[in-house]
């Protein structure tokens, strides 16, 4: 069989065994359940600091949306300068912090948010006013990992063959996700989503940053605005996925997410990596047939359960007063010293910890 017949069969095989959910709401987009506060605290020290010292941190979205309103930061920096800044392109929030040498690098960033459920009713008509072309051209650009031709569009192209609608496309590179990719445990932090070399190796494996980017990469390829969001988990699960929540310390807790835009029902949220998660790790691991799987596989075309914080949509992000480059993206703390930038997941040398609670309004 070849690669084209491989994708065609996977696509077939999709439509039939998970068919679309109907969610009885009300409008376009609709919201479950009240607003949930939460309060996370990220407190980061730099142990071994050579000269000047910098520490950026992602803040919660600047922005409300119907599923996420922030309600403000408060910060601590004995000895050093502090910043709230935001990229001037993709809105991102942060921290920004710079100490001088001698100085003991040591940040507190306090965030308050409030998030509810959100799913869209794709069954029903679309009603969400139209968003800025502007803002929907970024989100169909390529970046340094998420190229939108070669072989990128070419797997793009052969998964969504005879579907004509976007929302057809889109399930369409869902349901091949689902199929084709799995959860690798090994992989560091939440990968690095570099899709190009996941699809021309053939190792569709990796974690929410691998496989989310790569229904974000496929969906820009044919035409449709899709975005990665990048946050953390604050919360268990209240639907029963062990693997899909967390509380407390959510120090190693970081999760991506993805959005596609289409026309009259606005940004869709989906998570076709959580689907993996939930196989590789409820019970001891699940078929793609269990019921169990089944749910979240059709539960995460369309909606999102809040015990999540996101951050921000950016890629290619370069920090401010940085001397090392971009940062693919922004979702754990990052450093610099005169030494150059710190592995933000190297406890030795970097240590952050993160804390997450619920609080009353």
């Amino acid at each position: 069989m070849n690669r084209r017949q491989f994708l065609r069969s996977s696509i077939s095989f999709s439509a039939l065994s998970v068919l679309p959910v109907r969610l009885p709401l009300a409008g376009a987009a609709a919201e479950s359940g009240t607003w949930r506060n939460f309060e996370v605290t990220t407190q980061v020290e730099v142990l071994k600091p050579e000269g000047i010292t910098r520490v950026w941190l992602p803040t919660p979205l600047t922005v409300e949306t119907p599923y996420q309103k922030p309600l403000g930061n408060t910060w601590k920096a004995e000895g050093g300068k502090v910043a709230s800044q935001t990229d001037p392109k993709y809105g991102a929030g942060m921290l920004s912090a710079e100490w001088p040498a001698g100085q003991k690098p040591l940040l507190t960033l306090t965030s308050r948010f409030a998030t509810r459920d959100i799913a869209v009713d794709l069954a029903g008509p679309g009603r969400t006013p139209a968003e800025q072309a502007t803002e929907l051209q970024k989100y169909l650009e390529p970046t340094e990992l998420l190229p939108t031709d070669g072989i990128v569009k070419q797997t793009a192209d052969d998964i969504v063959r005879g579907a004509k609608a976007d929302l057809d496309k889109a399930r369409a590179i869902y349901e091949w996700i689902v199929e084709n990719t799995f959860r690798d445990p090994k992989t560091r932090g939440c990968g690095l989503g570099d899709i190009k070399f996941m699809l021309e190796s053939k190792n569709l494996s990796g974690k929410c940053a691998d496989l989310n980017a790569l229904f974000v990469g496929l969906a820009r390829a044919v035409g449709i605005p899709a975005r990665d969001v990048y946050g953390i988990r604050v919360a268990d699960s209240a639907l029963g996925y062990k693997s899909l929540g967390k509380s407390g310390d959510i120090t190693k807790a970081q999760h991506c997410r993805a959005e596609f835009y289409l026309a009259g029902y606005g940004w869709v949220p989906v998570d076709p990596a959580d689907v993996r998660k939930v196989v590789l790790e409820e019970g001891g691991g699940k078929p793609l047939q269990d019921p169990m799987v089944i749910a979240a596989r059709r539960r995460l075309f369309g909606s999102w359960e809040m015990n999540w914080l996101a951050y921000n949509t950016a890629h290619d992000l370069l920090l401010p007063g940085a001397s090392r480059g971009k940062v693919p993206f922004f979702m754990y703390p990052q450093a610099e010293t005169a030494e150059g930038r710190l592995d933000c997941l190297d406890p030795e040398h970097f240590k952050y910890q993160i804390g997450a609670r619920e609080v009353a309004a």
